[in-house]
């Protein structure tokens, strides 16, 4: 799942900071640029590790551009491999079989994939939307 992470930009002698704004208080470093997406991975699974917790949803990154507390380095997207994540198993993902008709399937995938997400994160994301707004 593609998650915004904030790089703070290192240099000759300062390893580039991460955070990982939707997992607070979830914080890495990398040398090198090409670390940073397995740091991200690792400092998530150890954040994660044997929570009982709900993967939060990836905020907006337009949201975070917007936030002050962030200046001075640069927003990028993770992909967040989360079925490595060490969480109880009432959070694990499950395999379902659904029938939906096939024009639906496909408007939601382009959907989705406009908007940077998963068809199983997207119907995951709109059921518990739709949940919410009965309670």
């Amino acid at each position: 799942m593609l998650y915004p992470i904030y790089v703070h930009l290192g240099d000759a002698t300062h390893a580039h900071g991460i955070e990982v704004p939707d997992f607070p208080g979830c914080f890495s470093a990398a040398d090198d640029w090409q670390d940073v997406p397995r740091m991200v991975q690792e400092a998530v699974e150890v954040w994660c590790m044997g929570e009982d917790i709900q993967l939060p949803e990836p905020t907006a990154l337009e949201t975070l551009a917007a936030n002050p507390n962030f200046t001075g380095g640069v927003w990028m997207l993770a992909d967040i491999n989360t079925h490595k994540l060490d969480i109880k198993s009432s959070q694990r993902p499950m395999r379902i079989n659904i029938s939906i008709p096939a024009g639906l399937v496909r408007d939601i995938d382009d959907y989705a994939r406009a908007h940077g997400a998963t068809r199983s994160g997207f119907l995951a994301q709109a059921a518990r939307a739709a949940m919410a707004a009965r309670s």
